[in-house]
């Protein structure tokens, strides 16, 4: 029904979305990083030590739901990969919420390998890096 190159086109869009979301993820990894070791540099007490898990947390949510994002998209993809010789139904429409059910939530996507990886390490270095502190100030957490 729809001509080749308004198909190539609708799926350029959708492509494009998808490298943007990934791109999304890599910064909130990068800037994750800086504000983590920012909050360490940054500390006048050990109890500020939680402030760094802060951005940490957010992050990961955050992350998490850029990923979903991107999965969402990817199902919009395929499905107009699969579907588009056969109707011009939701033609050029980038709303991927009809595909919300075929997706994890973002807390499940929090505890994928690969995000559970990068920011499980973060948040076990921080808990470790804290029980080093509080045992060198025998064992005050605000000292």
């Amino acid at each position: 029904m729809s001509s080749d190159n308004g198909f190539h086109q609708e799926l350029e869009h959708i492509q494009n979305i998808i490298d943007r979301q990934a791109s999304n993820s890599f910064k909130i990894k990068g800037w994750t990083v800086t504000l983590v070791v920012v909050a360490l540099l940054f500390r006048t007490n050990n109890f500020q030590l939680f402030a760094a898990f802060i951005p940490l947390i957010g992050f990961w949510y955050l992350d998490a739901y850029y990923l979903r994002q991107e999965r969402k998209f990817r199902k919009l993809f395929d499905w107009v990969r699969l579907n588009r010789d056969d109707t011009d139904e939701h033609l050029f429409n980038m709303d991927p919420s009809r595909f919300e059910d075929e997706v994890d939530g973002t807390t499940q996507l929090m505890t994928t390998r690969s995000m559970f990886t990068f920011y499980g390490t973060i948040a076990g270095l921080l808990i470790i890096y804290t029980v080093i502190l509080i045992c060198i100030n025998g064992g005050e957490i605000f000292g």
